[in-house]
């Protein structure tokens, strides 16, 4: 953990505001801060807490470590495997309820990597895990394994796909 780089947090945080187009007031009201302790952390004035920081994130709609890596409370290293979550957070095209399902999909999947990298490096031959079941069914996702659970959330925030009828010609497999 290295020391708290104030200066550039406070101009990534006035960056963040103006973007997402609230002034210091909104921004302190909705992060529950006062005004002049908002305006003091943009100014490179004032070190805030990992709390303060999660407040914040929280009302500018980005991810809490996005801010501790520019506050430097977080290594640089982990920042790359944060960089996906963030993006999708900030992403004003789809919903918080699709980020958070997105997030968790993508955790699941470096999850299943990781433990496939430590299976494979003690030359273990990789195979799902028994008590996960996994979605390898012919729908057009490339049969890529996600666990149930997620599929269906997934496909309960997606909502209801193409439909396509079946007649009496349709040539099955």
């Amino acid at each position: 953990m290295g020391a708290l780089k104030v200066g550039g947090l406070g101009e990534y945080l006035r960056e963040q505001r103006r973007s997402a187009q609230l002034s210091l007031r909104q921004l302190a009201d909705a992060a529950g801060v006062s005004n002049p302790y908002l305006s003091q952390i943009e100014r490179g004035l004032r070190k805030p807490s990992a709390d303060i920081l999660q407040q914040l994130a929280k009302a500018l709609r980005i991810s809490a470590e996005t801010l501790y890596v520019q506050a430097g409370i977080l290594d640089a290293r982990e920042r790359d495997e944060l960089e996906v979550p963030a993006a999708i957070l900030t992403d004003p095209s789809i919903s918080e309820r699709q980020k958070q399902v997105l997030i968790q999909i993508y955790e699941s999947f470096r999850k299943e990597n990781a433990a496939a990298e430590a299976d494979a490096s003690a030359d273990t031959p990789t195979a799902a895990s028994a008590d996960t079941p996994t979605d390898t069914g012919d729908d057009g996702d490339d049969d890529v394994a996600v666990p149930h659970a997620q599929a269906r959330q997934a496909d309960e925030t997606a909502g209801p796909g193409p439909v396509r009828e079946e007649t009496d010609h349709d040539d099955h497999r």
